[in-house]
C-alpha cells in the first residue's frame, strides 16, 4: 500500500502551514548559488500544493518570505523578487486547472511594485476558486502581525466601537491576517532547523510540528504524505487526558 493509500481523508488537517527552509544549503551541495536553490523550491511549492488539494486539504499557507530576509545580500533579494514575480505569473494556469484560491499575508506594501500588482491580479483572477486557499506569507512577521492587530483593537476602544468586555481571544483572532481562516493544524520545517522562526505565533498555538532534514527542493509529495500520516498517528489532546479523549 502507498503512502498516499495509507492516508485517512476523513482525518485530514484543515490548514497545513509550512516552513520552507533550506534552498541554500541544498544549492551548496550541488556546487551552484543560492538562488538555484531557490528556482529549484519552486517545483517544491507545485508538487505540494497539488498533492495538498488532491488530498482535500482546504488551506495551504507558505513561509515564502519573512521581514528579516530583507537584510540577506540586495543582490540575493533582488533575484528573489524576480524569482517570486516570475513564479506568480507562471503558476497562474496551475492554480486555476486544480482549482486553487491564491491569497497572501504580511507587510504587502513593502514589496516591489511590479510583485504587488502581479500578485493583486492573480489573487483577484482565482478569487472564484474553491478547491484550496493557497496563502503566501510574503514580508510576514508574526510579531509584526500581532502588534497590528493590537493597533486596530485599540483604535476601535478610542473609537468607541467596542467595550473591554468585548476583548477576547475571537476579537484578536479575527484582527490577524488570517481572519476567517482555521487556525494550522499541522506545521512542517524542512532543512532540520526545529523553530518556527517568528511565523503564525498565534495560529500555531495548537499545531502540531513536524520536522524533517528534507532539504525543500527535495520535499516531493511523498514527504508531504509521510507527514500527513505522522500527524494522524498523533493523539491531540488540547490540555486534555487521553482518558478523557476515550471517554463518551
Amino acid at each position: 500500500m502507498s503512502l498516499k493509500e495509507q492516508i485517512d481523508v476523513t482525518r485530514l488537517p484543515a490548514h497545513i502551514a509550512i516552513i520552507m527552509d533550506g534552498n541554500g544549503r541544498w544549492a551548496r551541495q550541488q556546487g551552484k548559488n543560492r538562488i538555484f536553490g531557490h528556482r529549484s523550491g519552486v517545483q517544491s511549492v507545485r508538487e505540494t500544493s497539488e498533492a495538498c488539494a488532491e488530498l482535500g486539504v482546504k488551506y495551504l499557507t507558505l513561509y515564502a518570505f519573512s521581514t528579516e530576509n530583507w537584510s540577506r545580500p540586495h543582490t540575493e533579494v533582488t533575484a528573489l523578487m524576480t524569482l517570486l514575480l516570475k513564479t506568480i505569473n507562471g503558476e497562474l494556469k496551475t492554480l486555476l486547472k486544480n482549482d486553487i484560491r491564491l491569497g497572501a499575508i504580511g507587510d504587502l506594501d513593502t514589496l516591489p511594485k511590479s510583485v504587488a500588482k502581479e500578485l493583486r491580479q492573480s489573487i483577484e483572477r482565482t478569487a472564484h476558486c474553491q478547491r484550496m486557499q493557497l496563502t503566501l506569507a510574503l514580508s510576514y512577521s508574526g510579531k509584526s502581525e500581532l502588534l497590528r492587530a493590537v493597533k486596530q483593537i485599540a483604535l476601535k476602544f478610542q473609537q468607541g466601537e467596542i467595550g473591554m468586555h468585548e476583548l477576547t481571544e475571537q476579537l484578536i483572532t479575527d484582527n490577524l491576517y488570517t481572519a476567517g481562516m482555521p487556525d494550522p493544524e499541522l506545521l512542517i520545517r524542512t532543512s532540520g532547523e526545529k523553530r518556527i522562526s517568528n511565523f503564525l505565533l498565534w495560529q500555531l498555538a495548537y499545531a502540531e510540528f513536524y520536522f524533517t532534514e528534507i532539504f525543500w527542493p527535495e520535499f516531493t509529495k511523498e514527504e508531504l504524505y509521510k507527514a500527513i500520516l505522522e500527524f494522524q498517528n498523533r493523539e491531540r489532546r488540547f490540555g486534555k487526558t487521553s482518558e478523557q479523549l476515550t471517554t463518551k
